[in-house]
């Protein structure tokens, strides 16, 4: 296998490993919790402390892999997090789990960015679409397979083995990483920002871990309020750091960048939108329909078929269409296919609802790869690890305000009917407002230049070729009339 496709797919485990761990656990709180001897209300602290982690980590990992090597610190946070997967297996108590969470969250805080900044600095722009989509795929289905995962392990063998599966993948990525991986790293690494570290930790875990248990009950809403405040709050002295120091962990500059602007800000509507379907679909089809939770990861399990359907059309289709264009319509489709998740009702056939997933996880799919790719179109090599950190910090972001919006739209749905309990009813109106946040972010995607990303779509070659050839008859037909003939058939 060429390094092409094979350095993604090293990428892909590990972000496949984080992204299934994340959501296999949810199903299976509950037996955790009575083998450990706590509630599952309780045991959502371990949900919440692995985000926290994350956040406060992340601004860190493009100044450690400049400082390492990037391909050390993969392969290194691959064994952290491998060391927190063994911690939960292990643990006894809720605050064994929650420390080894955090550990997992350490891990996984590295493994995302300098995943994709291994990526970037060993596959050539030309070839970034297609290395994007064998990445994006485990990284879809990751939280698609996870539910029924974590109910099969749960219900035939034991929790522990949710967490111990993560060793052989682990070690087999860590594995594959030193030996196929090149040594890269920077020749001249900027000095680290320890304030700044500080501030964009604070103000990252403040706001991402008040908008993760927004809505779950875990916490009275001024203490919501107020963990959300410190941290917006925090990460405005961030922003006016940021700007007195030559090295910042986040660097806000480069949304100067038109591509990779349109990437943060566009993509995190559309994250926002499509990250509440793993946390409202679950409920609809559990509480709603009374299927057990295999049941329901099974259905769910057919956006991933369409993921996987799209790795091998992505690159013809962005080179078809170009991003700017493709990027703007299929953020509308999308929505449209997460939108139509509100007329599911008891009586709608399964079929009829797999096919709709199987349909809209291949826009989504596609999108991901695009936004993903472009986000470095404009990104100079020696700038990667300030962008890949961004990238994955706006991700984490979009994720748990998709959640608190969803889980908002839910508990306002149920007020405004004077609901006590969750039914199949009031789950119509969060999926139709997460899908207008979604299909909002086109208008950012249509901001992009024209020929946004040409030089990694392959368009750029295409386009040229096209003007030469229109260009030698234009020519030709012109010599026939006058100059000003000629100019005006080539204008």
């Amino acid at each position: 296998m060429d390094k092409q496709r094979l350095i993604p797919l090293i990428v892909a485990t590990a972000l496949f490993m984080e992204n299934m761990d994340s959501t296999v656990i949810a199903t299976s709180l509950p037996a955790i919790a009575a083998d450990i001897g706590t509630s599952p209300l309780t045991l959502k602290l371990a949900i919440t402390s692995y985000l926290l982690s994350l956040a406060v980590f992340i601004p860190a990992s493009g100044w450690t892999a400049d400082r390492f090597g990037a391909r050390l610190v993969f392969a290194g946070a691959v064994g952290v997090f491998m060391l927190g997967s063994i911690g939960c297996a292990l643990s006894s108590s809720v605050t064994d789990f929650v420390f080894a969470r955090i550990l997992q969250g350490l891990g996984g805080a590295m493994m995302t960015p300098v995943g994709r900044l291994v990526l970037l600095r060993s596959i050539d722009k030309s070839a970034l679409v297609n290395a994007m989509a064998w990445v994006t795929v485990p990284a879809l289905i990751g939280p698609v397979i996870g539910p029924p995962l974590g109910g099969f392990i749960t219900t035939y063998f034991s929790w522990h083995w949710i967490f111990l599966i993560n060793i052989p993948i682990g070690i087999l990525g860590i594995f594959m990483a030193l030996k196929y991986i090149d040594p890269i790293k920077s020749e001249n690494p900027e000095p680290f920002d320890l304030y700044g570290m500080v501030l964009a930790g604070i103000g990252l875990a403040g706001i991402a871990f008040g908008l993760s248990v927004a809505g779950l009950n875990l916490l009275p809403w001024t203490v919501v309020a107020a963990l959300i405040a410190v941290g917006s709050i925090s990460m405005t002295l961030y922003v006016i750091h940021a700007r007195r120091t030559g090295s910042p962990v986040l660097d806000f500059s480069m949304l100067n960048l038109a591509t990779l602007r349109a990437s943060i800000i566009g993509g995190f509507m559309f994250r926002l939108g499509i990250g509440a379907l793993p946390f409202l679909l679950p409920l609809l089809m559990q509480v709603g329909f009374g299927l057990s939770p295999f049941q329901s990861g099974l259905v769910t399990f057919a956006s991933a078929v369409g993921a996987m359907g799209m790795k091998t059309l992505a690159a013809r289709i962005i080179r078809s269409f170009g991003f700017r264009n493709l990027m703007t319509v299929n953020a509308v489709v999308s929505s449209l296919f997460l939108a139509a998740c509100a007329l599911f009702t008891a009586a709608t056939p399964l079929l009829l609802i797999m096919i709709i997933l199987v349909v809209g996880g291949f826009f989504r799919s596609l999108q991901f790869t695009a936004i993903n790719t472009v986000a470095y179109a404009e990104v100079e090599p020696a700038q990667m690890s300030r962008a890949t950190t961004l990238v994955s910090v706006n991700q984490q972001l979009a994720i748990s305000a998709g959640v608190a919006v969803g889980a908002f739209s839910v508990e306002t749905t149920m007020w405004l009917h004077g609901a006590t309990e969750l039914s199949a009813t009031v789950f119509a109106p969060a999926f139709l407002v997460v899908a207008v946040i979604s299909a909002a972010s086109a208008w950012f995607f249509w901001q992009m230049p024209d020929d946004a990303g040409h030089e990694i779509s392959g368009r750029k070659a295409v386009e040229i070729s096209s003007r030469k050839g229109a260009a030698s008859a234009a020519v030709k037909a012109a010599s026939e009339g006058t100059q000003d003939a000629r100019d005006q058939r080539l204008g």
